[in-house]
């Protein structure tokens, strides 16, 4: 089958991580994808600071400058109703590059990561009688980092969208509560949290223990975290309680990949709590070098999430074999045993968090068992192949 998979993202980061995993898992089925992607974007190239990796089949589109790029870096820095303006024109573009898209690679499906006030992909394919499916990764019905100025419209037009694809994947069963709940009959979909390329992640013991031993924590637990230092993730407030307690607890050590705006601060208050030997914080880290951190930690922390999410970090620690101690939001609580294949803890109970911890810390071989119960949970049922077969089944009940 030729897919398109089209987006109107940056393609950067966690976007372009699900991007790739989602196409590698349709290529793996045996189908031809071509990306159609926002012009500028190029979800293809991999994040330098980004683990997960995939190589795009080589039926693929290769994104290349566009003439349109102004358009995505001009929106960066316009008011809230402008953006939207630019996200309702888009349409007009988005159209005749769809059109010119699947005429030339013969499409027969169109899969879209869904974006607010796109709705030309979802009317154009359904006046052509081809089948599209949509990702749903956002709505106006779920808290959001840009507050919508026209959300009558947006709910409006996302209704219709929702109740006119042939078919909707969200990422979680909070998700898809939400859109039930807020516009009633909606197309046929499935659930389908996100997953991890176990090709990418693959567990380099010898590596983990020379860093250790650079790093001077060889006889040490690492506790880890890779990602974006941003308030949203509570990686400061995680921080700055179990500051107090590590002086406690010699034997746990915190190993903090990453940068981002909490970045000093969270130095800062390292510093000032005296424990810099037991809170590792080597900021961003080359492509190369990210396996080896991560094989060097024993089990790693996700201090916040949201209720409808599915967090990429979960399932990328947990195909490397760790476990990690997570907030119970339902997305979460839904791939997870608890103390089987990660720790959970009630979310938004800081103490509870810390507490969690360590627990853990306490008991050395605590994160063995639940870390080799993690991979295998990621090989039986969430590598992106398994993605792919779920999406691909809503052809099936479209045609029953």
């Amino acid at each position: 089958m030729n897919i398109l998979f089209h987006h109107r993202t940056r393609g950067r980061g966690a976007e372009g991580v699900h991007i790739r995993g989602v196409v590698k898992g349709l290529t793996q089925l045996g189908n031809n994808v071509t990306i159609l992607s926002l012009p500028g974007a190029e979800p293809e190239v991999e994040d330098q600071f980004q683990e997960p990796t995939v190589h795009i089949n080589k039926n693929s589109e290769t994104p290349k400058k566009s003439s349109f790029s102004w358009l995505s870096d001009i929106t960066k820095h316009v008011p809230e109703f402008v953006f939207e303006m630019f996200e309702l024109a888009f349409n007009i573009i988005a159209v005749f590059r769809l059109r010119k898209s699947v005429r030339e690679n013969k499409i027969n499906l169109v899969y879209e990561r869904y974006s607010l006030f796109m709705f030309i992909s979802v009317w154009w394919a359904k006046r052509h009688n081809i089948p599209i499916i949509l990702e749903i990764n956002d709505s106006c019905q779920v808290e959001r980092v840009r507050a919508l100025t026209f959300r009558t419209l947006a709910r409006k037009i996302e209704r219709w969208i929702f109740q006119n694809a042939t078919g909707l994947v969200f990422i979680s069963s909070r998700f898809k509560e939400v859109a039930e709940q807020a516009y009633g009959r909606i197309a046929p979909c499935v659930v389908s949290p996100n997953a991890a390329d176990l090709d990418k992640f693959i567990i380099n013991e010898q590596a983990g223990i020379e860093l250790k031993k650079s790093l001077g924590i060889e006889d040490k637990l690492v506790l880890g975290y890779v990602g974006a230092f941003v308030h949203w993730h509570g990686i400061d407030w995680f921080v700055d309680l179990i500051c107090e307690r590590l002086a406690d607890n010699p034997n746990l050590v915190l190993l903090l990949v990453g940068d981002g705006v909490a970045f000093e601060p969270i130095k800062a208050r390292v510093t000032n709590a005296g424990v810099e030997s037991q809170v590792i914080m080597p900021g961003k880290v080359e492509h190369a070098k990210v396996s080896s951190y991560l094989s060097a930690m024993d089990f790693g922390i996700l201090p916040d999430s949201n209720d409808y999410g599915s967090p990429m970090k979960l399932f990328e620690f947990m195909a490397m074999g760790k476990g990690m101690v997570a907030p119970d939001f339902s997305p979460i609580a839904e791939v997870v045993t608890d103390n089987e294949t990660s720790w959970l803890f009630p979310a938004g109970d800081k103490e509870a968090c810390i507490e969690k911890v360590l627990t853990i810390a306490n008991d050395k071989n605590a994160h063995i068992q639940v870390g080799l119960n993690a991979r295998a949970y990621i090989e039986k049922e969430r590598q992106w192949k398994h993605n792919a077969e779920q999406l691909l089944s809503l052809l099936i009940r479209d045609k029953i």
